[in-house]
């Protein structure tokens, strides 16, 4: 008699991303005093697959010091990084409503007022 074993579909995804927050400030313990590198907010960050302001929250639980300064570096470049895609959406989208306004005989006008987009962006001046 044969028995067939089905293959488990397994996760190629590490196991130390896919923690929940009470599992990384448990496996972190561990990992902290193994960490070589510079900056320990950004090693976490990486290593557990969260963002900097989560790191620095559940390092801060872990009692680990870290300074305000570095904080508001974090929450001001998240921010940021929120605004430029924001507006990068924005752009799609308007360049999305342009060209779907357009009809197909019109595409040499879609191309010209693209590359008159991004002549105004540079700086320069279409006329």
């Amino acid at each position: 008699m044969i028995l067939i074993m089905r293959n488990k579909k397994r996760s190629n995804t590490p196991r130390h991303k896919r923690l929940n927050r009470m599992s990384r400030l448990q496996a972190a313990k561990h990992w902290m005093p193994k960490y070589e590198g510079k900056n320990i907010v950004k090693g976490y960050s990486t290593h557990f697959g969260v963002d900097k302001l989560c790191a620095v929250s559940e390092l801060e639980l872990l009692e680990y010091k870290i300074d305000t300064e570095y904080i508001n570096q974090v929450k001001a470049s998240i921010i940021e990084r929120q605004k430029f895609a924001e507006n990068k959406n924005k752009e799609k989208e308007e360049k999305r409503m342009l060209v779907k306004h357009l009809e197909e005989g019109d595409y040499y006008i879609a191309e010209y007022l693209d590359m008159e987009l991004e002549k105004i962006e540079d700086g320069e001046i279409p006329f």
